[in-house]
């Protein structure tokens, strides 16, 4: 709990600035007010980023829609499911649309992450101490901090795909449970019992649909966590000496995998599209065509609709190849070569330095002596599951490959526009990976005081580098008014600028 509060202070201290619209916010602010507003989202007034609408939005005045001759004239194309937009907008009810009202809701997911991650960690390595470091290090990562500050969607992937994993551990150890008290009690049979209802992994389903729900890229973990689960049912079986374990998985789990993994997922993600479904202006909706077909027609046509919906959205994806001046590829990532500017005003500069010439920045880009740490330690974890298949280690490998590995596609077959931030979901898993190598370092318990000693001496020294080198950059993490040549100080590689 002190961990959480200490990443909470830092994500919620200072919230509403820059008081501003930064990077993309202008897309999401305005769909999530429009969701409040009409139900669906709505074209507002300006280009593509809208900047008539932003500095009305900044002016406090929010009558900033276009006025359309029909009311489905004013429907807006969107790219992202609804359910971000959804959370964002539930902090623009809470505290009006300013910058702390539609920043709050990922500030607020950003602190409970890091409460998930400290309790997967203490239960995947029943170390309090490897639990807490765990929350430390993830509320001292500069990404997560970023975006967890200003409003991207990718800090909301991070948080279901994080729950999700955290849902699926404790259903791991839950069903191994029950299958070692069978198996004192009854008489073994080759394929093995079923394990009746696992609401967590049922909840593990409902978050991957939520993740799916906010960008369509959750759909790689929904594949890769399903594949998991079933691999950690065969496994507890085979543990238990039972002969036919695969059998056993495919009789007694897979019925119940496909409606906690396949179903329910499905189920949440349609949920979040209620808005667009209910309201005749939605994109694409055709409402007269689906209210003119009868009773019994009106659910085939909608979801007609929707499909066709999608399939414009995917398109669009596949085919997004224009040029950014701060788009990077995969590979450039886990170096953070190419990190992307949300924030920094030059007409006019900012005052209050105490010089000349000041800057004010916010900067997307991880903590480097975490991510460098977390390149070395996936390393050593791949070593590790290579000599003795520890299951551990195989989710935090399967996780990081099942966010990371698909952009290469995109990026070798589609040429497609892409940017560091899109690693926001694997940050937890980067820092397990480092977690799981600290307990390697530290030794067991019983290990000699000499070996303790020295393992704990690296551990903390790593993680006081970690925070030395986040409490340096935080000037340009969070806008804070500095000097010029104390900016450009911070800028690490001339990439960055």
């Amino acid at each position: 709990m002190l961990v959480t509060a200490f990443g909470a202070f830092l994500r919620f201290f200072r919230l509403g600035e820059p008081h501003a619209v930064v990077f993309d916010e202008t897309f999401y602010i305005k769909d999530a007010y429009a969701l409040l507003t009409f139900g669906v989202e709505r074209v507002a007034l300006g280009d593509e980023k809208n900047p008539v609408a932003d500095k009305m939005i900044i002016a406090g005045d929010l009558d900033f829609w276009k006025k359309c001759p029909a009311v489905e004239d004013c429907a807006e194309y969107v790219a992202h499911p609804p359910l971000g937009k959804w959370m964002i907008a539930a902090g623009e009810w809470l505290f009006g649309m300013n910058p702390f009202g539609w920043r709050f809701a990922g500030a607020l997911v950003g602190a409970l992450s890091i409460l998930i991650l400290a309790r997967v960690a203490r239960r995947m390595t029943r170390s309090t101490m490897l639990g807490c470091l765990a929350g430390m290090l993830l509320a001292m990562d500069g990404l997560h901090f970023v975006l967890s500050r200003n409003v991207l969607l990718d800090i909301f992937l991070m948080f279901w795909v994080l729950a999700a994993f955290a849902c699926l551990v404790v259903d791991r150890d839950q069903a191994r449970q029950r299958l070692s008290d069978w198996y004192e009690r009854s008489l073994p049979t080759p394929a093995g019992p079923g394990l009746g209802l696992r609401p967590w992994r049922l909840a593990a389903g409902a978050c991957l649909g939520a993740a799916c729900a906010v960008k369509w890229s959750g759909v790689f973990f929904l594949i890769a966590f399903a594949v998991m689960s079933l691999l950690w049912d065969a496994g507890a079986r085979r543990a238990l000496g039972l002969r036919e374990p695969y059998r056993g998985v495919v009789l007694r789990d897979l019925t119940g995998a496909l409606g906690a993994l396949a179903l329910a997922p499905a189920v949440v993600h349609m949920a979040s599209w209620t808005g667009w479904f209910v309201k005749a202006e939605g994109w694409g909706r055709n409402w007269e065509q689906a209210t003119s077909a009868g009773p019994a027609f009106f659910v085939f046509d909608s979801l007609r609709s929707w499909l066709s919906y999608q399939i414009q959205v995917l398109s669009f994806h596949t085919g997004m190849e224009k040029t950014h001046p701060y788009q990077s590829e995969p590979w450039q990532w886990p170096l953070l070569q190419r990190p992307v500017s949300f924030y920094y005003p030059s007409n006019p500069p900012p005052t209050g330095c105490g010089v000349d010439k000041c800057s004010s920045a916010v900067l997307g880009v991880g903590t480097p002596a975490l991510w460098y740490l977390a390149v070395l330690a996936l390393l050593a974890i791949i070593a590790w599951y290579v000599a003795g298949r520890d299951w551990r280690a195989g989710a935090v490998l399967l996780a990081y490959g099942a966010g990371w590995l698909p952009w290469f596609y995109y990026a070798i077959a589609d040429n497609r526009t892409m940017y560091l931030f899109y690693m926001a979901p694997i940050v937890p898993f980067m820092v397990l990976a480092i977690v799981l190598t600290a307990g390697l370092i530290l030794g067991p318990a019983d290990a000699p005081p000499v070996r303790r000693a020295a393992g704990a001496a690296v551990v903390g020294a790593s993680a006081l580098v970690v925070l030395i080198n986040f409490g340096w950059l935080y000037p340009v993490l969070s806008a804070e008014t500095i000097t010029y040549s104390q900016w450009w100080a911070r800028m690490l590689m001339r990439s960055w600028v």
